[in-house]
């Protein structure tokens, strides 16, 4: 199956908010006010996301991402930040979530970043079988495992 992914700067799209209400849901995870919680992430203006479309234009996936930086008195150091990630169960296991990734890696490169960091607590072997690597010395405050991928 083909395909088509788009870069978004809002989540207006309505492809996109089914897409991430099914993560949520697969998540198990309610949320009582959508539309507030779509208003705070295009308030936000720091997130992009590439959302996947199959050949009909529905929602096939999702990758959600952001440039920061590690950034103290003295140094500052870009990296891209993988925040949520999502692809249809029924498209799992065909490359898609690969695409999504090399996609997001591709615009930090771009953007000067030259490091990927994520957190997981599912698909640990997908991030490791993409160059991923455990980083106990990171710690998130959502006190999931970090990840870490050197990209030049």
């Amino acid at each position: 199956m083909s395909i088509n992914t788009i870069l978004l700067s809002d989540f207006t799209d309505p492809r996109f908010r089914a897409a991430f209400q099914a993560y949520f849901t697969e998540l198990g995870i309610s949320v009582r006010d959508w539309d507030g919680l779509f208003r705070e992430m295009d308030e936000e203006k720091t997130t992009l996301a590439y959302l996947a479309l199959d050949g009909e234009g529905n929602a096939a996936g999702f990758l959600m991402f952001q440039l920061t930086a590690f950034d103290n008195w003295f140094f500052k150091e870009p990296f891209g930040f993988i925040r949520e990630f999502w692809v249809a169960p029924a498209l799992r296991r065909r490359g898609h979530g690969k695409t999504l990734l090399r996609m997001a890696e591709d615009y930090f490169k771009a953007h000067g970043a030259d490091r990927s960091v994520l957190t997981a607590d599912d698909a640990v072997g997908f991030y490791l079988a993409n160059g991923y690597e455990r980083s106990p010395s990171i710690h998130a405050k959502n006190k999931m495992e970090v990840f870490v991928k050197t990209l030049r």
